[in-house]
């Protein structure tokens, strides 16, 4: 199939990313550009005067051409399709045929019908060969002007201070960021600007511009009044490009814009448009990430897969000039009925208001400019209508004395509550650390020594010490690692809204730096569990700690566990006969764990893809016992044998654990199932449990074993299978999206603000409206299901992973074992000492 594309921004290479990602090596793509380099950054521009080069904010990898087979032509502007013969000219002459064409024409900036507007001096703010131009046209000027105060506006300003130009912005609307703030917000923001030494004139119409007093040109104003100044740099929106789609007879809008439908496709049906230059019920769309969505899929639709555009949030959060400013939802309260709640402080210039529904229940939409610290917790707020607290208008008050902000879970613990076991540490001399200025997790550990032993509780001690730094007034962040500003639950919305399915991506919208071990796995766990794709796939590799990278638990020798996978802890007599034979083979120690399974120690990693092929030949599969996953479902044999069983516990922990042991999640869990209330799985006592009643089933959530037990609470009685099916659906999948990084079930709902309470309303009632999403989230997770083992031994490029040597098939000669009670253990530095000591020195003498 020929594949032609005309257009490579940001959203046409994009679509050539998402095509390859697929590796059909029967398309064949040409891409025509009519700039002189490839995709580059456009949302990052200003960056070029700030010392970045073309090279630098290109999109495209070293080798991406020459890897896909895709063929790039430089300075080859479309100029006509021939919709008949079904090819496209270039304006070098190529007449070029296909069977499927994307346009990804992208906008052009407007500029207004003013007099004067092609003088010497006057720009466009859009690509690199513009800056250059301003650039060189700046090394001789003194003052700059932007017509046009909206985003585009204040990064083209940006832009002309970082030429050390005076620099004024010119808008016509009577505020800056018309479309994005309110009247409030627009003070705050042109107050801030000021601060910066840029001068700001709204509510002026320009007429004409002319020659004038002491700088290259003059601009008059309709109010009489005018500004000389040297440079002009119109930024005054944005249109689409669709000048070669209106001639070739595309249906276009009343206003412009290629009109497509929810796959893309336009009123030819082989000819898709994406991007800036697409309408999409009679909306354009000018942020990239919807111009992404789009881009994905296409690039499905060709080769196949079904795919639709849903529309896309523009909630914005930005950075200006260095001034946070954030838009939400309906940020101007258009909605009838709307109510709002409004934050303003001119002295620190910081202004927060938030929009609310009729009822009061719900956000509806929010402004911040000066401080939007708020915005990931807003925005979740309102996109999952999460019901807002009883005093909405301290989620934007700064926190002050008997007006801290509502509680988020941790707040509600008392003061006494142990929080580190270890060394005895109660939440109380938590916060008097903190009162004492230790603010961070190394000082906590040092003051009071929460957290300075096994580590477990770090997780709700930094929560702890996070609550009562907000609660003296201080600065705090919940950032995931100092690559990425966002806490998990953030960048998890932020990968599931836009799409995103690498870390590359990702780290390049919205991180800075290379990442790290904490970001890495992360980002890893949120992208499975988003899209489900294979962990050891190129792209996701690299970034999977020890244990996923080897899909196996390394132990503390350097070998590794293997654990297959037996639902409900049931296994045939040939299964475990399998298991005995493959343990026996390779001088495996065995143990039957507590979750009703056997663990096989002492494998090396050369060993790993023998040994599961071995036990996928005998209906194994695997237990993801490595994995931040579903672990075990353990259960009693239930009323198939037990005389006081009344349920089948056997069949629904087999059926369950078959269903969920796909899902990646931000903490391992398990889950347990008894058949009768005698609980001989210990279910009330696991992440899920499930309780077989007269009536039916009931159901527990958030326990969990391990260095904190918790009891797991109930949240539903009596309920049918399919209903409590659906129930673990809902609930999984909630604290897959709301959780943070290694964050156990137990206090994710500590830290609910509204506790069991609002996640019996989420998870049973549907409060939120959204049960319909998570339990289509989880069937998409069960669909996709391959077996990580499988997978790994059957790809060659993932089969060279396990090799000990990169040059050799040997084993580590080093791994000594002892025998113990007529098996295998590691051997301690002593007995590894004694075993060399006993090797014979041969010396040669001449």
């Amino acid at each position: 199939m020929k594949i032609v594309v005309i257009g490579h921004g940001m959203v046409g290479h994009k679509f050539l990313e998402c095509l390859a990602e697929r590796g059909h090596s029967s398309l064949e793509v040409t891409v025509l550009c009519e700039e002189p380099r490839a995709a580059y950054d456009r949302v990052h521009l200003t960056e070029f005067f700030s010392g970045k080069s073309a090279n630098d904010l290109s999109l495209v990898e070293a080798g991406f051409f020459e890897r896909s087979g895709y063929a790039l032509k430089l300075n080859a502007r479309a100029v006509a399709i021939d919709r008949t013969a079904r090819t496209v000219t270039a304006s070098n002459g190529d007449v070029l045929a296909y069977d499927r064409l994307v346009l990804a024409t992208g906008s052009y900036p407007f500029v207004p019908p003013v007099e004067g507007r092609d003088r010497d001096g006057c720009f466009v703010y859009r690509t690199i060969e513009d800056l250059e131009a301003m650039q060189s046209f700046g090394a001789r000027a003194k003052t700059g002007t932007v017509v046009g105060g909206g985003l585009l506006g204040l990064e083209a300003a940006k832009a002309l201070r970082d030429l050390g130009l005076e620099t004024h912005v010119v808008e016509f609307a009577p505020r800056l960021m018309a479309v994005q703030v309110d009247d409030g917000g627009g003070r705050v923001l042109r107050g801030k600007i000021e601060e910066l030494g840029v001068t700001v004139h709204t509510g002026k119409n320009t007429l004409a511009i002319v020659e004038g007093e002491g700088a290259v040109n003059r601009m008059n104003f309709a109010d009489d009044t005018h500004l000389d100044t040297d440079m002009i740099v119109f930024s005054a929106g944005i249109r689409p490009r669709d000048d070669i789609a209106r001639a070739a007879g595309l249906e276009i809008g009343a206003r412009g814009g290629i009109v497509i439908d929810d796959t893309c496709r336009t009123s030819d049906a082989d000819i898709f448009a994406i991007g800036e230059c697409a309408l999409w019920k009679g909306q354009l769309f000018g942020l990239v990430a919807p111009g992404y969505d789009m881009a994905r899929i296409v690039a499905k639709q060709i080769i196949g897969e079904e795919a639709a555009f849903a529309g896309a949030d523009m909630s914005t959060k930005l950075k200006l000039m260095g001034v946070d400013v954030a838009s939400i939802g309906d940020a101007h309260g258009k909605t009838p009925g709307s109510r709002t709640y409004q934050y303003s402080d001119e002295r620190k210039q910081v202004y927060k208001k938030i929009v609310v529904s009729d009822c009061g229940k719900f956000l509806l939409g929010s402004v911040m400019v000066g401080d939007a610290t708020e915005y990931g917790t807003l925005l979740q707020m309102m996109l999952n209508k999460i019901e807002l607290p009883e005093a909405p208008e301290f989620l934007i008050l700064p926190s002050s004395d008997g007006k801290a902000k509502p509680a988020l879970g941790v707040e509600a613990l008392p003061d006494g509550a142990q929080i580190c076991s270890c060394n005895n540490v109660s939440k109380a001399e938590i916060c008097a650390a903190v009162c004492a200025g230790a603010t961070s997790i190394g000082a906590i550990k040092s003051s009071c020594k929460a957290g300075a032993s096994c580590g477990g509780c770090v997780p709700l001690v930094t929560q702890v010490m996070k609550s009562e730094m907000k609660r003296q007034g201080l600065a705090v962040n919940n950032h995931l690692c100092e690559h990425f500003p966002y806490s998990r639950q953030e960048l998890y919305h932020i990968a599931r809204v836009e799409g995103h399915r690498t870390f590359g991506t990702l780290l390049a919208k919205h991180g800075k730096g290379r990442g790290c071990d904490i970001c890495k796995p992360a980002v890893a766990s949120i992208l499975a569990s988003c899209w489900n794709e294979f962990v050891l796939k190129k792209e996701h590799a690299s970034l999977q700690d020890s244990n996923d990278y080897y899909l196996a638990n390394i132990q503390r020798d350097g070998t590794y566990s293997v654990v297959p996978r037996m639902p409900g802890g049931e296994v045939t007599p040939d299964g475990l006969i399998a298991v005995g034979q493959v343990a026996k083979k390779y001088g495996l120690y065995t143990k039957i764990t507590g979750g009703q399974r056997v663990d096989m120690f002492g494998a090396r990693v050369e060993q790993l893809p023998f040994i599961w092929e071995e036990l996928i030949a005998a209906g194994f599969d695997s237990g993801h016992a490595y994995g931040k996953a579903l672990r075990t479902v353990k259960s009693c044999v239930g009323s198939t044998w037990c005389r006081y069983g009344v349920g089948d516990s056997v069949g629904l922990a087999i059926e369950l654990e078959n269903r969920y042991k796909g899902l990646r999640t931000p903490h391992k869990i398990k889950f347990g199932v008894s058949g009768c209330t005698r609980e001989c799985a210990e279910a009330q006592g696991k992440d899920v449990g499930v309780i077989a009643t007269e009536k039916g089933w009931n159901l527990y959530v958030c326990g969990n074993g391990g260095m904190k037990p918790r009891h797991a609470e109930l949240i539903a009685s009596d309920l049918d299978h399919d209903t409590l099916v659906r129930y673990i659906d809902r609930f999984l999948m909630f604290y897959v999206r709301t959780a943070d990084r290694l964050q156990r079930t137990s206090v994710w709902r500590d830290n609910l603000e509204g506790g069991l309470d609002y996640l019996i309303d989420v998870v049973i009632n549907d409060k939120l409206d959204i049960a319909v999403e998570l339990e289509a989230e989880m069937q998409l997770v069960v669909d996709t299901y391959e077996d990580e083992w499988k997978k790994a031994v059957t790809d060659p490029h993932t089969r060279k992973r396990f090799r000990h040597f990169v040059n050799s098939d040997a084993g580590d000669a080093n791994v000594t074992f002892v025998e113990e009670r007529g098996q295998i253990r590691p051997a301690t530095v002593e007995e590894r000492k004694s075993k060399l000591a006993d090797i014979p020195v041969i010396v040669e003498t001449v």
